[in-house]
């Protein structure tokens, strides 16, 4: 499924290993998880514990600052946004890429079973500690984990080398309040590209250091658990992202190091990046805008299944505080599923959601609920 993304024509042998990749048990468990927790949501149980929010909050870590945001526009207008390459960035990357093609071919034509699966559980597991941990959780405050669960988040986080999850959480709160402005880390003003992952591979603008560090962090810095991950970040991404991946694929099923290590550590690696990256570049671009149409934020569904549920990237730029982000349906959001898997588990609670009279009111003013209803009705 992970390798269809990437655009690939699959034939005869390739084919055929995909199809029988998504009979594999481990992918229809979390469909079968999906469906429990459809029946668990419509229970009295999951009804007195489900917090709703009737109206939009004010604080929504963050709002956007639509004032703010067209002065810093029309300022940015005046000067040209000087562009310093941080070229061992850029090295970095290539070497990357290069060790990703090779594990990709490695993926098709040479790698166990075992090991296509295990890149595909570790992809998923990664992306979650992104889109659960990081992002819904720890930048916008959507929900509240006890302490297992909190743990459970930073350690698959730690899959996806993306930053510790302060300082991701950091930048992504700066894409929220400053949304294409010179703050907004990943601006689509400055292109596609730059969008994607040209951000990465340049020194930040001047005015997201300076806006940045207006930004109230304390929730963040007394979390121990993020402070552990902070202190720790470089062994934990040596263990997790890089080690188990290419040690475990050899010692329980006996897979040769160096095709483990190019497919399940370099090739993965690759891939999670990019699922989350299109969220910045693909999500502002195609897709479709029932909710605000004045933003450039869109809703999108290959960037829902590529990035376990984080599509509906329109929505969520309209209510971020809404712990699902989207209304897709559970079987393109299965960060929600594991969400809701955690309050089953009552290692979750506070989630909130925005009523439903308030997003109609919403695509009412600024957006258009017949786009609303068409897109749902195809993604369920």
């Amino acid at each position: 499924m992970a390798l269809g993304l990437l655009g690939f024509g699959f034939s005869g042998f390739e084919t055929l290993r995909l199809r029988t990749f998504l009979n594999l048990p481990a992918f229809h468990f979390l469909f079968s998880v999906s469906h429990l927790l459809y029946r668990f949501e419509s229970s009295r149980f999951f009804q007195m514990t489900q917090i709703k929010v009737d109206a939009l909050i004010t604080k929504q870590f963050l709002a956007a600052d639509l004032n703010e945001i067209r002065a810093m526009q029309e300022e940015s207008k005046k000067h040209a946004p000087r562009t310093e390459i941080v070229w061992r960035n850029v090295f970095l990357f290539i070497a990357l890429h290069i060790g990703a093609l090779i594990g990709l071919y490695q993926l098709l034509f040479q790698a166990k079973w075992a090991t296509l699966a295990w890149v595909f559980l570790l992809h998923t597991l990664g992306s979650m500690g992104v889109t659960g941990g990081a992002h819904r959780l720890w930048a916008h405050r959507s929900y509240k984990a006890r302490f297992p669960m909190r743990v459970f988040l930073m350690l698959i986080n730690s899959i996806a080398f993306q930053n510790d999850i302060i300082e991701w959480a950091r930048d992504h709160r700066c894409h929220h309040k400053w949304t294409d402005t010179d703050a907004d880390p990943h601006s689509t003003n400055r292109g596609m590209f730059f969008a994607h992952m040209g951000w990465l591979l340049v020194k930040k603008h001047e005015q997201l250091k300076t806006q940045g560090a207006k930004l109230d962090l304390s929730d963040l810095y007394a979390d121990p658990v993020l402070m552990f991950q902070r202190k720790n970040y470089l062994p934990l991404v040596g263990i997790f992202c890089f080690a188990l991946p290419t040690v475990i694929p050899v010692a329980f099923w006996g897979e040769s190091a160096f095709i483990s290590f190019y497919t399940a550590a370099l090739f993965r690696y690759c891939f999670t990046l990019h699922a989350t990256w299109c969220i910045n570049s693909v999500s502002h671009w195609i897709g479709w805008q029932p909710y605000d149409h004045q933003a450039s934020s869109v809703d999108n569904l290959w960037t829902s299944v590529a990035a376990v549920g984080e599509g509906g990237h329109n929505y969520h730029h309209t209510f971020p505080q809404d712990y699902r982000t989207s209304e897709h349906a559970e079987f393109l959001n299965w960060t929600r599923v594991l969400i809701d898997t955690g309050a089953a588990l009552g290692l979750v609670y506070d989630r909130k959601t925005t009523a439903e009279e308030v997003i109609q009111r919403q695509c009412k003013n600024y957006g258009c609920e017949a786009e609303r209803v068409k897109m749902l009705q195809k993604l369920g």
